[in-house]
């Protein structure tokens, strides 16, 4: 199980941390993936962090503003978001890879999600 936290309305240049809470298993098991869809677009991965990997692949458009980080003992994974633009409005999700890999899958292939987390950013 994954809940999520943390959306809003920001304006643009401001920063947000979006929060995935996770039950039932640990980081070191499965990468998470964060996702992004905006109105009218397809789910879009944003990052995906992997403990086994040591590392967070993020998409180019957010490289440079966006920072994932974990914190064991809260079994958490924080999404900060950083120099926010319009675009980046959208609701944001996290889900559990299907191993402890970033997989790339699309998300279709992706079966255990967060709730969602809408986030807007004001020009």
């Amino acid at each position: 199980q994954l809940a999520e936290s943390g959306g809003g309305l920001v304006q643009a240049g401001g920063s947000l941390r979006l929060s995935c809470a996770a039950s039932g298993f640990t980081f070191d098991s499965y990468a998470i993936t964060w996702f992004r869809q905006a109105p009218g677009k397809e789910r879009e991965e944003v990052a995906c962090f992997s403990v086994k990997e040591g590392s967070t692949n993020y998409a180019d458009s957010v490289k440079g503003r966006f920072a994932v980080s974990s914190d064991n003992a809260k079994n958490t994974v924080y999404l900060q978001m950083n120099s926010l633009k319009a675009d980046d409005t959208a609701v944001y999700y996290c889900a559990v890879d299907e191993g402890p890999y970033c997989s790339g899958s699309s998300a279709e292939y992706f079966e255990v999600w967060g709730q969602g987390a809408l986030v807007t950013v004001s020009s």
